[in-house]
């Protein structure tokens, strides 16, 4: 296993708009995409895109509202109704490899491969595996994908 591209911080908030606001008003954000309903996962989300250097993308920060409380959001901003950082995410260039690789190291691995925010495969790896720190993996997103 290969550590990829750190692609996005996952922050849950009990208010996107709010929290669409605070990046644009506080943080000085410019690049914000429109706000959509990401039905398989149960919640509201957009990414805040980050600049890189010399004209690349930088790391977005994927703010989630969960729309229905018995969501795995929705269950998380129940115990940190602040909301916060929900999971951190890492590209990899093949998904099921790399579920593999995970599975073979002993590590629990959360559900089967399925199409995320990006509109390319993910999983997810429990924190007590991953240092505490719910982890997302994702299949680099490749031309023309979504967000």
């Amino acid at each position: 296993m290969k550590l990829g591209r750190l692609n996005h911080i996952g922050v849950a908030t009990p208010d996107l708009d709010a929290s669409i606001a605070f990046y644009r008003d506080v943080m000085g954000a410019n690049d914000i995409t429109e706000p959509f309903v990401l039905e398989s996962q149960k919640v509201r989300v957009c990414f805040v895109n980050t600049p890189g250097e010399n004209g690349t993308a930088g790391t977005q920060v994927e703010l989630l509202q969960p729309t229905e409380a018995d969501s795995a959001v929705g269950k998380w901003l129940a115990k940190n109704p602040l909301g916060g950082q929900h999971h951190i995410c890492f590209e990899v260039p093949d998904i099921h490899v790399a579920r593999e690789e995970f599975l073979a190291l002993g590590k629990q691995v959360l559900g089967e491969p399925r199409i995320g925010a990006h509109g390319t495969l993910i999983f997810f790896v429990h924190p007590k595996d991953m240092g505490g720190m719910l982890t997302e993996i994702m299949e680099t997103p490749k031309a023309g994908a979504a967000h």
